[in-house]
């Protein structure tokens, strides 16, 4: 199968740094992408929703940066420390070698910590290099006027919302607005570069290089104590842990809320308008977060989420106990607007910040969320009583509300349908707080929810099954196809070697899948209320791995998953989609993409033996 890509632009714009051509870099509040040239180029201060600082990846003119690197011509290699989210950039020149150690200090992991540094040290390994820096910050998503005051060793930077200072062993340059840095440095030599968000309290603080060597070291012990606990030893060992590394790197400490992606409006298309603010907790994302968590054997990260869930579940809203998503936190109020000041990465506007997806109606994430609890309930710590109550009052409104059309788990913006999917996740909600009230002997509305949970089943099996396509499709009554369905064995509403499904999957095959990347629908066919394509999606090419491997297709299997595997980025990271060319697209590093790739992984690994 293979759809029409005539509509993707393949612009050549060398101000912009690709999308996969980066790391990341975090402290549990906020992170940082930093380009394979040293350059930062995104960065919110002081937690992930803030206006962004540095934000040259959505304007590479107006949105701010924090290059860093050799003034000679070098070739450069971007890795992790083993085992950690500390960043290594290396430069390779005639004349030496050196390299960037950018990281974050966890410093303290509770809500009451107030500091948020980021440490830029640059060390000479070989020869020597001479080395320039800039440091041009753009506030409120470079729509901000701001003041750079020069002190020695130390710039202040100030704006109407936010004072950040910069402290360095390099001598530094102002013209009020940035800041600068030439030097060189000989084989052993270091330099620093420490950027710390001030006020309230919190006064400026020198980094001088053996506190700088020293911070590191303690941040490589932070990462390497957390990827401890980690129960995984399969085949794919490397590739799940940095996984788990990044799900980590998005959780919001303060709340346990777990963002979808740590950024805004990088293209499903470049140049197209399929541009979204991810930055926010869907209760969808971080559920399935949730079972890659506890599968690994993290069970704070797990509690800590259901501790924000509980807290979100009380009363009923416009569109039912829950809201699709959060702030990180938990504010429901997520107004969309658009940055028009903002060209957008490589052309693609607009940019925009918060989403107007918060008020839409996806009846599929409370399947997500009492799976999540009884998984939780399962591997994790029993479920409280006052977590049970909401659980049956959750189980109680889906009786009365499955049996209606909603926006699905693609959020789409061309009004309510009747989305199998949907159906199929109300049945899974059903079945788990039965299973719980079974097992725990829980007080439960059983009849009622038997009756519910069968008429679901029975709705989708007369409904939801096309004779014509031979296949399970988009919408009840519908002939279109739709990879969400690749949930269906691993919901456990359907056998995976039911004839059926089996089908099924062979339909979507032909139809969505090209080369083992699975496109989540045909939007020619199935308009989702947007203009333009899109890329493959990458958490449906592991689903696809998955439903494969449960069908017993090992082989096919096994193939799919490592052929996923050559499109993450040279650190091992996922956007939240893969273009015609094999580019990343869509905002990054995703976290659905690698939770997916955790789950498809482990159940791999089991499958094969």
């Amino acid at each position: 199968m293979a759809f029409d890509t005539t509509g993707f632009e393949q612009a050549d714009n060398r101000r912009y740094t690709p999308i996969s051509e980066h790391g990341l870099i975090g402290d549990l509040r906020t992170v940082a992408l930093v380009g394979t040239d040293g350059t930062i180029d995104w960065y919110c201060c002081p937690r992930f929703d803030a206006p962004s600082v540095f934000g040259s990846i959505l304007d590479a003119d107006r949105g701010g940066s924090f290059e860093l690197a050799a003034e000679v011509p070098t070739r450069t290699r971007q890795f992790y420390f083993p085992d950690t989210n500390v960043l290594i950039t290396r430069f390779f020149a005639a004349d030496g070698v050196a390299e960037i150690q950018d990281f974050m200090p966890v410093v303290d992991e509770s809500p009451e910590a107030t500091r948020h540094r980021l440490i830029r040290r640059v060390v000479c390994v070989r020869g020597t290099l001479p080395f320039r820096a800039r440091i041009a910050p753009r506030f409120g998503y470079g729509a901000e006027a701001h003041t750079a005051h020069l002190e020695g060793h130390e710039a202040v930077f100030r704006s109407p919302s936010l004072t950040l200072a910069l402290t360095a062993t390099a001598p530094l340059e102002s013209d009020g607005l940035d800041v600068w840095s030439h030097f060189k440095l000989l084989e052993g030599e270091s330099n620093v570069f420490a950027l710390d968000q001030v006020g309230d309290g919190v006064p400026a603080r020198s980094c001088p290089r053996a506190e700088a060597r020293e911070q590191a070291e303690a941040t490589v012990r932070f990462w390497r104590r957390w990827l401890a606990a980690s129960r995984y030893h399969g085949r794919w060992r490397e590739m799940v842990h940095r996984s788990a590394l990044v799900l980590k790197l998005l959780t919001y400490a303060p709340t346990g809320a777990i963002v979808a992606a740590p950024t805004t409006s990088l293209p499903e298309q470049v140049g197209g308008e399929r541009n979204w603010d991810y930055r926010y907790m869907w209760v969808r994302d971080a559920a399935f977060c949730v079972y890659a968590m506890l599968r690994l054997g993290f069970t704070s990260e797990a509690e800590a989420f259901m501790g924000f869930l509980c807290e979100r579940m009380s009363g009923t809203g416009a569109t039912g106990p829950l809201q699709i998503m959060y702030g990180i936190d938990g504010r429901s109020e997520l107004p969309e607007y658009e940055l028009p000041h903002l060209e957008g990465h490589l052309g693609s506007a607009p940019v925009r910040v918060g989403n107007a997806a918060t008020g839409q109606l996806q009846l599929d994430i409370y399947g997500a969320m009492i799976d999540s609890v009884y998984l939780y309930d399962k591997w994790g710590q029993p479920i409280s009583s006052a977590g049970w109550e909401e659980v049956g009052a959750v189980a109680d409104w889906l009786c009365e509300h499955w049996d209606q059309p909603d926006e699905g788990i693609w959020q789409t913006r061309a009004g309510r349908r009747d989305f199998v999917y949907s159906r199929l996740m109300c049945w899974v909600a059903l079945e788990r707080a039965i299973r719980m009230a079974n097992h725990r002997g829980l007080p439960a509305d059983l009849p009622r929810w038997r009756e519910s949970r069968d008429a679901i089943y029975r709705q989708i099996m007369q409904r939801g099954w096309s004779t014509e396509r031979g296949a399970f499709v988009q919408c009840l009554d519908d002939g279109q196809l739709d990879a969400s369905l690749l949930m269906m064995p691993m919901a456990k509403f359907i056998s995976p070697t039911d004839p059926k499904w089996l089908s099924t999957l062979d339909a979507l095959t032909t139809d969505l899948v090209s080369d083992s990347l699975v496109h989540r629908y045909n939007p020619t066919t199935s308009p989702d209320g947007l203009r333009g394509l899109e890329g493959t999606f990458s958490i449906c090419s592991f689903w696809y791995v998955e439903a494969l491997a449960r069908a017993g297709r090992l082989e096919e299997a096994r193939l799919a998953f490592e052929k996923m595997l050559t499109y993450a980025n040279h650190l091992g990271l996922f956007a939240e989609e893969i273009g015609p060319t094999g580019e990343q697209l869509g905002n990054f590093p995703q976290a659905f993409t690698h939770l997916s790739l955790i789950s498809a992984a482990f159940n791999l690994d089991r499958a094969l033996g």
